[in-house]
């Protein structure tokens, strides 16, 4: 009785121990995001956040990029990639619609078809060697204004409805309806910009885990001006307007955003696509949700073209 005692006791301070471990190392995470990670710590802890996605290994198609400087972001040279299915044209030039990808915080246009991040661009191969509808994916540097217009003038949003739609259908590409997806900001960001062009140019906008905040004093530091700024561009109570456009939305149950993404669905009249499953805010959670993601847009470009 005295051995197991000792046992358990142990038992309790390895795993208090392992806790404290956790929460320094997720300290940077709460600090960068503005958030106080809860039972992501303990799940985490105990194994309980899923596998990660891994990227398909198939060939991914066709990939070329470039920059432009923007005005919209006040002269920044900004770098975009374009990706496209197997056997779908050069230079990006087959009249394919068109997936806008926006990156996270900290994160840059590279991030989406990175083969060791998200690898989009395998996961859209993938897609369209099974039978889905083919799309193109362009992605592009929004620097971590969370793509919006901000006090000294910077506008990431305008940056991508006012010149990098523009240059994709320079390069042949069809804008004229448009889907969004984004991861984190990005998330945040697509369900933002999806809104405010809504259903007449947008047939879909997705997010995996978007950076959502109730109030502005547990927003990250440096995501909002201020709390006018956050009033003006948040989400919340904007739901309407996206009002005809596909939605889906998914949240591991472990992310620190996961009460106020729920809270954003909930907002909704017809609930979103998408859900919550075990996962964390990271890229092996995102990497599993992308197949998803990129068939749901796939669907509904296939729907666009049956209207």
């Amino acid at each position: 009785m005295a051995g197991a005692t000792a046992r358990r006791r142990l038992s309790r301070r390895a795993f208090l121990a392992g806790a404290g471990v956790a929460t320094v190392a997720a300290g940077g995470f709460a600090v960068d995001q503005g958030v106080l990670p809860g039972r992501s710590l303990l799940h985490g802890h105990l194994g309980l956040d899923g596998p990660d996605g891994v990227v398909p290994q198939v060939d991914g198609g066709r990939t070329v990029s470039g920059s432009f400087v923007s005005r919209a972001r006040r002269g920044r040279r900004c770098g975009w990639s374009i990706a496209t299915p197997p056997s779908y044209g050069s230079d990006a030039a087959s009249s394919l619609p068109v997936a806008v990808v926006l990156h996270g915080r900290g994160g840059d246009h590279t991030k989406a078809f990175d083969d060791g991040y998200l690898g989009l661009d395998r996961f859209l191969a993938q897609a369209v060697g099974e039978g889905a509808t083919p799309f193109a994916m362009a992605s592009v540097d929004g620097g971590n204004t969370y793509w919006h217009r901000r006090a000294d003038g910077e506008d990431a949003g305008a940056m991508v409805v006012d010149e990098l739609l523009p240059l994709l259908a320079e390069r042949g590409l069809d804008v004229r309806r448009l889907a969004f997806l984004g991861w984190s900001m990005g998330g945040y960001g697509a369900l933002r910009l999806g809104g405010l062009l809504g259903r007449d140019r947008v047939t879909a906008a997705t997010a995996m885990s978007p950076a959502l905040w109730h109030r502005f004093a547990d927003t990250a530091p440096g995501a909002f001006d201020d709390a006018a700024d956050f009033a003006g561009v948040t989400v919340f109570g904007r739901q309407r307007q996206l009002d005809g456009v596909r939605v889906r939305i998914d949240c591991g149950e472990s992310d620190p955003f996961y009460a106020a993404d729920r809270d954003y669905v909930e907002g909704f009249r017809v609930p979103p696509a998408g859900g919550f499953q075990r996962g964390r805010h990271d890229a092996g959670y995102w990497r599993r949700m992308a197949p998803h993601h990129v068939r749901f847009i796939a669907a509904a470009f296939a729907a666009d073209g049956r209207s």
